[in-house]
């Protein structure tokens, strides 16, 4: 019995469409910011970039990251950021500066910048900028970063999400803790994650400075960074946890 013409031609189109599919697969790679290797997307507990956060804008939106750009190929998790429902005053670069003495961090010594300038890029439509601020642990009057840089410490990088593609306001910090200067300053074991909880713990316990008084909330968010030292500065491996603080005055 000869088979219907129609149902042959519907075959070949369907087998024609199966084997296409199975030879050429949809491309998953993902492309890093330029010199930086291929990957696949969302791995390690990464996902899609968020559309609905309120107080902050997901950098990746705009072709961002949360890694900031250390040297040309590795980088340092920004893992707080400091929401723009905080107070107005916090917002401000010099509100910053104040509130950070409040939990124990001040400029860096004599106000003389060491080390290289961090860049990130925060999908604000300014692509990579460099740092806004370097704030250290201030371990004793006058001179209290000078001995951080010497002992080491806690220290973190600031920057502002302030650009036409994303004017939040919000603040992005890169907290971590350092070694001595005899180690070249190199990130502690498990540094990134010590740096970002040390300061949540802080803030959120509330914190005073010259008659002003904050107390901050945290949410935790996760798969904002690749868990683990992909990517990452020193090859640390980090939780990929990013606390989100809304600082209130009192």
């Amino acid at each position: 019995m000869a088979s219907n013409p129609a149902h042959i031609l519907l075959l070949l189109i369907l087998s024609l469409f199966i084997s296409q599919s199975i030879s050429s697969p949809v491309d998953q790679t993902v492309l890093n910011s330029p010199g930086e290797p291929a990957r696949e997307p969302y791995e390690h507990g990464e996902r899609p970039p968020l559309a609905d956060t309120v107080g902050w804008v997901d950098p990746r939106l705009n072709g961002g990251r949360f890694l900031d750009f250390t040297t040309r190929r590795l980088g340092e998790p920004l893992n707080i950021i400091i929401s723009s429902l905080s107070d107005p005053f916090v917002l401000t670069e010099d509100g910053l500066h104040i509130y950070t003495k409040s939990i124990g961090f001040s400029e860096e010594c004599f106000g003389m910048h060491y080390g290289h300038i961090h860049e990130a890029h925060l999908g604000d439509g300014l692509g990579r900028k460099g740092e806004h601020f370097l704030a250290r642990q201030h371990y004793m009057p006058i001179i209290g970063t000078c001995w951080e840089s010497v002992r080491g410490g806690h220290h973190f990088r600031a920057w502002k999400q302030n650009g036409t593609l994303a004017n939040s306001g919000a603040w992005f910090l890169g907290a971590s803790k350092e070694q001595d200067s005899s180690r070249n300053h190199k990130i502690t074991k498990d540094g990134y994650n010590l740096g970002r909880d040390y300061i949540v713990e802080r803030a959120t316990a509330g914190s005073r400075w010259k008659g002003m008084w904050w107390k901050a909330e945290v949410q935790w968010q996760d798969g904002l960074l690749q868990k683990g030292k992909r990517g990452v500065n020193h090859g640390i491996p980090q939780d990929g946890r990013v606390a989100v603080l809304t600082v209130n005055r009192l």
